[in-house]
């Protein structure tokens, strides 16, 4: 059986401007990097930006959990059915970060069949959007201290500064540390932090920008530090915007590429849902949307968190009404919610599945509180049996929920016409009623209560004085009347990874809050979550290698 990057590596790609003209974009519309990636140009947004508007699915999955869903893996496979059954599709997915690549999720260009080529380009450097976030970040970081160092005209407190440094790998050791140690001329000694580069907050802004000005704009509002008179610091005050600026100006661009199947692909932005919001840039979907008739994004994790992110946050800052919810599972992962033993999820076993689908149930009715009609897609597995499979259809039946089995890890395209032909089925027999599920005018206080009760079935919500304390200072500097993004463990429902299924009888912790003032959300912390992630005991940068011949191996 071959792997992901060995099927991937024998892919017949067509060249990328022959992937360009497939969506009538001219040579001069695009900025090759090679013969089979580019950037999409500000020239090709500004002449399309006439045209009507495609149709808007999202995909989203259950709890992740260790036998894996495929989320990524069904977005790019729908997008060949789609493709297959005639409907000119895009899908429009997240970049991979090099955490996940050399720790133990994984990259994100999909699997098997059904991924987004050139794999290894796509899952390490790509055209550089990564190296570029980091780099304005951490130029950012660089200008507190030294303004700080060259007699701090702006009277920053250094025990209050809240921007941190960051960095596009896992590594445990940077959460905390000491900075400008070494005498004088090295800095002011002081504690400081890392966080992974897709948790940063220019993450979130290339995200959300429209365009270059809103981008600016958007960087001169990061709250970066409080001075010792207790006044906020912006990074507007440090004159840093323009040369941050002057390094994200090709990363604002979107990326396209090609599926297996050669169907265009656009791929650009990737904050973790779990610490951030979890979606791609609004100027890649919108884009999307004015090229084809049918796009395909994602939302990270389960749909408490990417597709609550996807609609409370990135579909209200860019008007955007998606039309369909594909809602991904697995019959292994719906049995390992149920306490089956992770050995022994290829053995039938219906009690357990029986028990662990209510974690389904949550997430179908989490996606009809947004008022969009949904799909469910299970992930086909060999070991799936009749009764499982029944099991499954019954229980959406029950629930009023379409469902489809694709099989498009083995067999691409060809193995997700069912679930292409049931989503064209609902987008033309149900209306999408898209809402929000909160005003963002609410109290900090009370938008987290909407999603704590509405979206995990939560009790309540407690705060740490730490917590609370934050909430007051943002709220007097006028920062709250904006959505919330939660950083929360996405194994569970709750902010406990232990708690599988659909948990009841718990409360959420709030730890922390603070204001990404420049990506305009609140970010509110609960539990243990971190957003500097560690490496595993054995990471998978341990089986990656590369020949004499510069052919890499072990890239999943």
């Amino acid at each position: 059986m071959l792997t992901d990057i060995e099927i991937a590596q024998q892919a017949k790609m067509l060249k990328i401007g022959q992937i360009a003209q497939k969506l009538g974009i001219s040579e001069e519309e695009i900025e090759p990097y090679g013969h089979y990636k580019a950037k999409l140009s500000q020239k090709l947004i500004d002449r399309v930006s006439a045209n009507p508007d495609g149709k808007l699915i999202l995909v989203t999955a259950i709890n992740p959990t260790p036998a894996g869903e495929g989320k990524t893996t069904t977005s790019v496979g729908l997008c060949e059915g789609m493709n297959k059954i005639g409907k000119k599709t895009v899908v429009a997915l997240r970049e991979p970060s090099l955490g996940p690549v050399f720790g133990i999720k994984g990259g994100a260009a999909g699997g098997g069949y059904s991924q987004v080529v050139p794999m290894e380009d796509i899952n390490l450097h790509f055209t550089g959007d990564m190296h570029a976030i980091t780099s304005a970040n951490n130029l950012l970081a660089a200008m507190i201290d030294n303004s700080i160092q060259q007699g701090n005209p702006l009277n920053i407190d250094v025990r209050r500064i809240l921007f941190k440094r960051c960095l596009d790998m896992n590594d445990r050791a940077l959460r905390n540390c000491i900075v400008g140690m070494g005498g004088k001329v090295n800095g002011v000694p002081r504690e400081d932090h890392f966080q992974i580069s897709v948790a940063s907050e220019i993450m979130a802004i290339l995200c959300l920008a429209n365009d270059l000005n809103d981008l600016k704009k958007r960087l001169g509002n990061i709250l970066v530090a409080y001075t010792y008179d207790n006044k906020p610091v912006f990074a507007r005050d440090l004159n840093a915007v323009g040369a941050m600026t002057a390094l994200l100006r090709d990363a604002i661009n979107p990326n396209l590429v090609q599926t297996l199947e050669n169907n265009p692909a656009i791929i650009h932005g990737g904050p973790f849902a779990n610490i951030a919001h979890g979606c791609n840039s609004v100027r890649a979907t919108k884009l999307a949307l004015k090229l084809s008739d049918y796009v395909i994004t994602e939302a990270g994790f389960g749909s408490d968190l990417g597709a609550e992110k996807f609609f409370d946050i990135k579909c209200r800052f860019a008007g955007l009404k998606p039309d369909c919810v594909v809602l991904v599972a697995t019959i292994r992962a719906l049995k390992y919610n149920g306490g089956a033993a992770k050995a022994d999820l290829a053995n039938e076993n219906v009690e357990a599945l029986q028990k662990g689908i209510v974690n389904l149930g949550v997430h179908i009715e989490n996606m009809r509180k947004f008022g969009v009609p949904v799909v469910v897609a299970i992930n086909h597995f060999a070991s799936d049996t009749d009764a499982e499979i029944e099991t499954v259809r019954q229980y959406c039946k029950k629930m009023g929920a379409k469902v489809a089995f694709s099989d498009v890890f083995a067999k691409g395209g060809e193995g997700a016409v069912d679930l292409a032909n049931e989503v064209v089925s609902v987008l033309n027999n149900e209306q999408s009623k898209f809402a929000p599920i909160y005003d963002e005018k609410l109290t900090i206080k009370e938008k987290v209560g909407i999603i704590a009760r509405e979206i995990y079935r939560a009790d309540s919500v407690v705060y740490t004085a730490k917590a609370e304390k934050a909430i007051k200072e943002i709220e007097a500097l006028g920062l709250d009347k904006v959505p919330v993004c939660v950083a929360k463990t996405q194994y569970s429902l709750s902010d406990d990874p232990a708690k599988l299924g659909r948990p009841t009888n718990f409360e959420i912790t709030v730890s922390d809050v603070r204001a990404s003032s420049g990506a305009g959300f609140v970010v509110v912390y609960t539990g243990d979550i971190m957003t500097m992630p560690g490496l595993p005991k054995v990471p998978s940068a341990e089986k990656i290698d590369v020949d004499e011949n510069g052919v890499i191996s072990g890239l999943f």
